[in-house]
This record gives C-alpha cells, structure tokens and sequence, in this order.
C-alpha cells in the first residue's frame, strides 16, 4: 500500500507499548503520534482529529486522556484502547467522549517483550462494547489489523476480564512471587525450570502501575487470589505429622 493511499491514524501516547506497536501500524496506516512527555509528530488535535484515533495509555490515566481529546474528535471517529482491562476502560471512554464516536476495545495479548521477533500468528481480542453492532469501520479495522498477520478473536468485555483474570491475573501474580524469592542463578536446572524462570523474567518487565491494573482492577482477580491463597495454604500444609526429636 502505498503512502498516499493509506488510511490516517491518530496514536495517543507513545510509550512502552505505544512505541512497540507504532512501527507495526505504519505498515498500513499514515500515523500521527502524540504524547506529551516524547518527541512526536503531532499535536493532541491532530492526533485526536484523525478518522482512527488509538489510545495506547494506562487505565489510570484513560480518563484524562479522553477528556483532552473529546473537543477534536470528528463525528463518526472510531476510537481505539488497547488496555488489559475492557469492562471499565470502555464505561470510562463512554462517559467521557461524545455521542458521535464509535468506541471498539482491543487488548494485544502480547507486548514489546513476547512481539520483539514478529507479531505474525500472535493473538489480538476484539471487544465491541456490550450491545453494540461493529460498524464498517470497525469491520475494516479488524481486517487490517488481520493484514498484520494477527490472530483477532471476538469477545464481550466481560467475557475477556474473565478469562483476563485467570490468564494475566494468575500469570502476574505467581510471577511477583517468584521474583520475590530473588533465585540465585543455578548452573543445574530442568527444562521445566527454565520455562518458569522465562515466564517469570517476561511480566517482570511490565511496569508496577499495569501490575496493579492486573491484579488489583480487574473485579474477577478476587476469586483467582482467594483460590491461589487457599491452595497454596493447602499445597504448604504438612500432609503427615514431623517426625518425633
């Protein structure tokens, strides 16, 4: 596709993942990146006045976010959140733009670290929100993200902070506590060993602000710490008396 030809996107926030991803997207778009804190190419309005505007920015900051860019939308504009979360992030999106945007919620289940040798055949979730019918530009963003070699499932928003809570939210929470054991390095390990150091080195790369977004903001991690903590109790548990002294 040449250039010329490509449709226009905004990038809001071009940190970490937003970084990661931008050079993916201009395969197929002409990007407009913005983020306060970087040099970037584009102001928030023009970011924010594209027909296709993603926000690559945490939760907590979503809000703020939104409320910046909602005077530059264009009637009609899809906007685009990539956070691990979809329940809130999309209320947060709703009461905050106007009316006349089409909101569509994706979550990469990947990042910088697990994309670093190529995203083809990695997995993406599509959340429209609850209720809501796909329009042709969202149908066409789905092709296209496709065009990228990416694997994109349909799911409710619910539905993906279920499956978050035991996939993300189990994942990091074993990682933190396997990090905190701080493992020396061993020259005598198993392949089974060495696959859980990998999976441990992957989340600690993850920021402490999408950790607590993981595993505190998510409403269905609850049930997954109250399970992890009773079978680790019960795992820990002495299944026969000590021997006597």
């Amino acid at each position: 596709m040449s250039p010329s030809s490509r449709p226009s996107l905004g990038l809001i926030g071009l940190g970490a993942f937003g970084g990661f991803c931008r050079p993916h997207l201009e395969r197929l778009f002409t990007v407009h990146g913005h983020d306060p804190a970087l040099p970037c190419d584009a102001t928030l309005a023009e970011a924010a006045s594209q027909p296709v505007v993603v926000l690559a920015v945490p939760v907590a900051r979503l809000a703020e976010v939104a409320q910046a860019i909602a005077p530059h939308l264009r009637p009609g504009a899809l906007v685009v959140e990539v956070c691990s979360l979809k329940m809130h992030p999309l209320a947060v999106l709703r009461g905050a733009l106007p009316a006349h945007v089409e909101l569509l919620g994706t979550h990469p289940l990947f990042g910088p670290q697990s994309g670093r040798d190529g995203i083809a055949g990695l997995r993406l979730a599509l959340c429209p929100p609850t209720g809501a019918r796909p329009s042709a530009r969202a149908r066409l963003a789905a092709r296209m993200l496709r065009r990228l070699g990416l694997e994109v499932v349909r799911m409710s928003p619910e539905e993906h902070d279920r499956q978050m809570a035991w996939v993300q939210g189990l994942t990091h929470l074993l990682g933190r506590i396997v990090s905190a054991l701080e493992v020396p390095a061993l020259p005598h390990t198993t392949s089974s060993f060495d696959q859980l150091m990998r999976a441990v080195a992957m989340v600690s790369q993850d920021s402490e602000a999408l950790f607590r977004t993981i595993t505190e903001d998510n409403p269905f991690v609850a049930e997954v710490k109250a399970r992890l903590l009773a079978e680790a109790e019960a795992v820990l548990r002495p299944s026969r008396p000590a021997l006597a002294a």
